[in-house]
Order: C-alpha cells, then structure tokens, then sequence
C-alpha cells in the first residue's frame, strides 16, 4: 500500500470518461484492506429534509443530498465542519469529520449529507492512482462545503501543470 490517502481528495484525471468523470472524492478511509470516500461535487434534487428527516435540522435549509459515488445509493454519510472535531465520529483534516448518527446534538458549523460512497478492494485505489487516473490533493475542511466547480478549483490550488488542467472545459468539443 501507498502511503495513507486518508483525508486527502482524489481528484478525477481528464482521462476518465466513467461515472467518476471531473469528480473530486473525498477519501474517509484507506487500509491494506481497502479503501472508501465521497464524491464531493454531485449534488441531488433531493432536499435532505425528504430524504433524511432526522438531519434536516442540522442541516442548512433547502441543503440537498449530495451523490457520494455508486456503492450502496440507500447508506448515508453526513460530513460536519465541528465546533469540537472530537464529536466526530471519525475525525478526518481539523474541524471536518463525520456525523455519528447515535449523537445528532454536535455543534456544527455546517453539515453535508451523502448518499451512498465510492469504494475501492484491497490495492485498488494504490493501482487507480500508480496509472494515473486520480490526481491527489490534500483536502482542507471546507472542501465538501465550497461551491461551485470544484473540480477546477482543487486542480488551480494544486498549482503548475493541473492548474492549466483547470481550465478545461467540462466539454472538450466547446474549446
């Protein structure tokens, strides 16, 4: 295994023409056994108080459910930006963590909402970034928040040759 992606964001390569296409993902956990996140930048129709009532009130109003990659569409993961990160059920970069849905009483100052996750087997995402197709950043706790083209803003932070890659038009064919 690499080095631990934990808290780190993986950012889709121009070359993936899949379900992860300009996708920023955040990785929450990544082991010899395997490795699991949240696609950050897919928001849904679905206004979290539909969907998940019981985090309506933690939530923004009008907040909705963002997409967090194709594995298990029913899971929920809720990312918070905690007064206190060691509230968090686990905690990932400074105040940004995620929810335990047995304590819906933290202080947050915000809270995103995710249905299902993206996940990778044992060596997988190690493979998938060795060949190119993520570009790793290190994620800051407010990434999952920002607005926006995400894609494009992660890949200008990162500076030289990505930040040429950012200004790639979702549509190549509009250049």
């Amino acid at each position: 295994m690499t080095e631990p992606l934990r808290g780190h964001l993986l950012v889709a390569a121009p070359s993936l023409f899949d379900y992860f296409r300009r996708s920023v993902v955040l990785v929450i956990e990544h082991s010899d056994d395997g490795a699991m996140g949240v696609v950050l930048n897919r928001a849904s129709e679905t206004p979290v108080a539909e969907a998940v009532p019981t985090l309506a009130p933690l939530a923004d109003r009008d907040e909705p459910v963002y997409v967090g990659g194709p594995v298990a569409p029913e899971a929920v993961v809720a990312l918070g930006d905690f007064d206190d990160p060691e509230e968090a059920a686990t905690p990932l970069i400074g105040s940004l963590g995620v929810l335990d849905p047995d304590h819906l009483e933290p202080e947050l100052r915000h809270l995103r909402v995710y249905a299902g996750y993206a996940g990778w087997s044992s060596g997988q995402l190690d493979e998938e970034v060795e060949q190119g197709a993520w570009i790793v950043e290190e994620a800051t706790p407010a990434d999952p928040f920002s607005g926006g083209d995400l894609w494009s803003a992660v890949l200008e932070r990162k500076g030289g040759s990505f930040a040429l890659l950012a200004t790639m038009p979702a549509d190549p064919s509009l250049n």
